[in-house]
């Protein structure tokens, strides 16, 4: 039986709806729109059109994916992130816009050289390489599955001048660099069970949470960065709501300068920038 479009989107928009997603509707429009490889006007344009099964079918299958909390961005394969779409899967992170204020910090001091640690989808990496022409981007990441969706990111976006290369933190890392970038998983083990469906279960444990206080990659990148940085050498890492005093100590107390913290788009402190000491 064929099933007119309106009737389809409306069916979907319901499923997701009882099934708790935020923004049901729009995340509806979006799934059968991905499906047409059509944008949303054609949905409001064309309701009264009959869908042909196949399409009707594969929209069902993506709507009853979505309503059991698979994310988004793995259904489509794709996710923005400052002026790209990156390749994502369950390897790797999904970008989210707070990390964005890495990229912007790294454009706004122009380094030569960048390194960013555990580097997921290579979002950050990627956008900076591909703004930043001049410098030369490295990125590291303990996990080799999530190191070849970087590989294909970077390939697919044509950033030409960077290098990714699998380490534990500073393990496999040589030279120098003007900027050191991180969003290292910073969860607490106690917080692990609050996260959403689509974060708890979907997305890689291990570039979530570190366990424990969620702050011991925090101990060793300050721990062993300033012997990777050059004179003058900045760092700048992303970390969870309130772990920035706790952050703040840390780098103070291994010697960094110019500590500040940086808020994201809802006025929260998300991100810390430190300076090496001359």
């Amino acid at each position: 039986m064929t099933c007119k479009l309106g009737d389809t989107l409306s069916n979907g928009r319901e499923m997701l709806r009882a099934a708790g997603v935020e923004d049901s509707a729009r995340e509806a429009d979006r799934l059968l729109a991905f499906v047409l490889g059509k944008d949303l006007a054609y949905l409001r344009l064309n309701s009264h059109d009959p869908l042909a099964e196949d399409v009707s079918n594969r929209f069902l299958e993506l709507i009853t994916r979505r309503a059991a909390r698979e994310p988004f961005s793995h259904l489509t394969g794709k996710r923005a992130f400052w002026k790209s779409e990156f390749i994502v899967t369950p390897d790797v992170l999904d970008p989210r816009p707070e990390t964005e204020l890495l990229v912007e910090f790294a454009l706004a001091h122009r380094p030569r050289t960048i390194l960013d640690l555990g580097t997921g989808s290579g979002a950050i990496a990627i956008s900076a390489a591909l703004d930043l022409r001049d410098a030369h981007v490295t990125g590291v990441d303990i996990s080799a599955a999530a190191l070849d969706v970087a590989r294909a990111n970077a390939q697919r976006l044509g950033a030409t001048n960077m290098t990714l290369r699998q380490s534990n933190w500073f393990s496999n890392v040589t030279g120098q660099f003007d900027l050191i970038l991180s969003n290292p998983p910073y969860i607490p083990q106690s917080d692990m069970d609050t996260l959403s469906p689509e974060v708890r279960l979907y997305e890689p444990h291990q570039a979530l949470t570190p366990g424990g206080d969620g702050l011991d990659p925090y101990r060793i990148i300050f721990a062993q960065a300033a012997v990777y940085l050059g004179q003058g050498g900045r760092i700048a890492v992303e970390f969870g709501i309130d772990q920035g005093p706790d952050v703040e100590q840390i780098a103070a107390q291994h010697g960094y300068q110019d500590i500040t913290l940086h808020d994201d788009l809802s006025a929260r402190p998300r991100v810390l920038s430190a300076q090496i000491a001359n």
